[in-house]
């Protein structure tokens, strides 16, 4: 089947202009009632929420219920009704594990940033930033959470069993609960493992993979093609033998494999008990065309293919995986895989933002494909309104910050500084900008336009509060705490108030504090030209004993983080250590990112499985630390990353003495982190 695109699909998917915008303005009814029908002849449609200058059926309505007003009690306090009616969550078909989705012009969204994301060079968390994450996507209604890879670590298996306890179970108003999935390689123990961790979840599923390209089978699997096909089927055979309803196969590196071979193990995996088939661009060597193209092959020759749902999982090497994404979307695909901010393996991965967006501004108009899958209007149950924050916090617990033009979710992403555009958007927002930053959780404020909100040590609680939540952060009451304590500690050193730079790096540094075994309580420098650098820190631990140490280095750093490691018994390697000023001036607070390596053979050695690869490799961790005085902020930083380091190995260690516990004879195969001699049975 020959694909042709026709001028307008490609100008949707690489162009990044649009006529129209997504604002707020009054469309809805507040006292009518939800409609949740989804069949193709009466769905609702979101997309005229979306726009301004477009004629719009009544029919095509989502209508706002009275949950809009308590939405709205919990985001900032009142709201203009358009703004409200913003919050109402989307309806959707109703999640039959096993089963098509009712509505094929529905796209389900599958979130895998705490898995694939997490895999960044440095994005390490920790299970409760994980948990709170998770909890996040969820308000954000993603469809499915990857909630991470279970045998990689005790650790990893106790963040994804307790995403699965927790968020797999809270079941939201609209009966919407997320599916928890975890990966397994194509390995008994590997699926074994993966199923006791996702199992207590309302809607589990498995994800199961192995690689089909000739490169992979040829030189990393040492497989026939045959034995690689019936590994598959295997592998999708014990996993439905758990009791698994719902298992999605992933032929890795598809995007570079033979078509022929494709059509062959993925209608054996359809036969096996597969019912989502999800095709990975996994170096993202393809071209859109390309990808679609192969999607849509797939569907036509795979035996079978009508009874699953066929997914995407495109990765960033070209800077194509969104538009790949959606290029799949439009030729069938009905699930997209994604994750938060685009992270990812190198160069990252189709980011949820965009895809997101794109659907909702362009979905009824742009995707009426030759594919002839649905009627093409095509939409997903994402709130865009949680985009924002959802982005923030994955930004502050991973430390990976966006690039300032990243699109959606970017720092300048709706500023704009050419002095034509600023006179376009004086006279009408829409000369300029496609959707408005409330649309995606933020706020345009006063302060946008120089009478914000200022920020100083009178300022109370509520103006702070109130703050943050139009920077998009929705923090728990306990959090907003923390941050407004250390900020009445910033703002009696800082002259001239707090920007709002420095209210979002004080979040950020508030963010390490998660598990402090250990904190700074004292802190004295000295250095010059001439003298010796020297160092004095007091630092109270999980005994709440004060211990201090004097140490010099070879400038006031270094004897810092020399006394920190003597103090707390580490061995640790400085992998980067980076600072930045966060505003302006003499008296502007300074934010220091440090990420931390364990010694090889120290005492905090620690080594976890590649989800993919399989090998074993140190984890990295990553925190940042904000004050006035530079040297305080780096200490707050490194002891952040240390904390972070202690209490992975403390989880990591008790979850090894429960199993020797429950295994005797010393049998712990299934707690422990995947071993070399079990990445080589994988292999071979």
């Amino acid at each position: 089947m020959k694909i042709m695109w026709s001028a307008a699909v490609a100008a949707t998917l690489l162009a990044s202009s649009c006529s129209s915008a997504f604002v707020p303005t009054p469309r809805y009814s507040s006292n009518a009632v939800v409609t949740t029908t989804t069949t193709t002849a009466s769905r609702v449609n979101h997309h005229d929420a979306f726009r301004r200058h477009r004629p719009r059926s009544p029919s095509r309505v989502v209508m706002a219920s009275s949950a809009a007003a308590d939405e709205t009690n919990t985001n900032g306090g009142d709201m203009d009704p358009a703004t409200a009616a913003l919050y109402v969550r989307k309806p959707r078909p109703a999640y039959k594990p096993g089963a098509m989705v009712d509505d094929p012009d529905y796209v389900r969204i599958f979130d895998t940033t705490l898995r694939d994301g997490e895999q960044s060079p440095g994005a390490t968390l920790t299970s409760s930033e994980k948990l709170e994450i998770a909890r996040m996507l969820a308000k954000l209604g993603v469809d499915i959470i990857e909630a991470g890879f279970p045998i990689a670590s005790p650790d990893d298996f106790d963040a994804v069993k307790q995403i699965a306890d927790k968020v797999g179970n809270e079941v939201f108003e609209d009966g919407y609960v997320p599916v928890i999935c975890g990966l397994s390689r194509a390995f008994p123990k590997d699926i074994e493992r993966c199923w006791d961790a996702i199992k207590s979840a309302k809607h589990p599923r498995i994800h199961t993979f192995i690689a089909t390209s000739k490169i992979h089978m040829e030189t990393k699997l040492n497989k026939t093609p045959d034995e690689v096909v019936q590994i598959a089927i295997d592998a999708v055979t014990y996993a439905k033998s758990l009791g698994c309803d719902d298992v999605e196969f992933s032929p890795e590196d598809a995007g570079r494999s033979d078509p022929e071979f494709l059509y062959r193990v993925l209608g054996e995996a359809i036969k096996a008990g597969a019912t989502t088939l999800n095709i990975p661009d996994t170096t993202g060597w393809n071209m859109p065309w390309e990808f679609g193209a192969l999607i849509a092959k797939l569907r036509e020759n795979v035996p079978g293919a009508d009874k699953v749902v066929f997914s995407t999982h495109c990765h960033n090497d070209l800077g194509l995986a969104t538009a790949n994404s959606l290029a799949g979307a439009y030729n069938g695909a009905r699930q997209l895989e994604c994750t938060i901010n685009g992270i990812g393996e190198r160069a990252g991965n189709a980011s949820l933002d965009e895809i997101a967006m794109a659907i909702a501004l362009k979905g009824d108009t742009e995707f009426n494909s030759p594919a002839q899958f649905g009627s093409g209007n095509l939409y997903t149950a994402i709130n865009p309104v949680y985009i924002s924050p959802t982005s923030k916090l994955v930004q502050e617990y991973t430390g990976m910050r966006c690039q300032p033009h990243k699109a959606i979710v970017g720092a300048n992403a709706f500023r704009h500084e050419s002095g034509i555009h600023q006179d376009g958007m004086i006279k009408n927002k829409s000369t300029y900008e496609i959707m408005t930053p409330e649309s995606i959780g933020l706020t345009r404020t006063a302060g946008e336009s120089g009478a914000g909100i200022f920020l100083g040590k009178h300022s109370g609680r509520n103006a702070v509060g109130t703050r943050l939540r139009e920077l998009g952060y929705d923090l728990e009451p306990e959090k907003l705490n923390d941050v407004f304590k250390r900020f009445k500690e910033v703002a009696e050193k800082k002259k001239g108030g707090l920007e709002d730079e420095d209210l979002e790096a004080i979040v950020t540094d508030q963010a390490g504090t998660v598990n402090e075994l250990w904190q700074v309580t004292g802190l004295q420098s000295s250095t010059g030209m001439t003298g010796i650098p020297t160092a004095t820190v007091k630092m109270v631990g999980p005994d709440n004993v004060e211990r201090y140490v004097a140490m010099t280095g070879t400038g006031p750093v270094d004897a810092v983080y020399k006394a920190i490691d003597q103090i707390m018994g580490v061995s640790v390697e400085l992998e980067s250590y980076k600072l930045e000023s966060v505003t302006e001036g003499i008296e502007a607070l300074a934010t220091t990112r440090v990420s931390i390596r364990p010694t090889v053979g120290g005492p905090n050695d620690t080594k976890s499985a590649h989800a993919q690869l399989g090998g074993l490799s140190d984890r990295t961790f990553s925190a940042a630390g904000s004050d006035t005085d530079i040297i305080t902020s780096s200490a707050r930083a490194y002891v952040s990353a240390l904390n972070k380091l202690l209490s992975w190995n403390m989880r990591r260690m008790q979850q090894q003495d429960d199993d020797e516990e429950e295994a005797p004879n010393g049998s712990a195969d299934n707690a422990v982190a995947a071993s070399p001699e079990t990445v080589k049975l994988v292999e071979q």
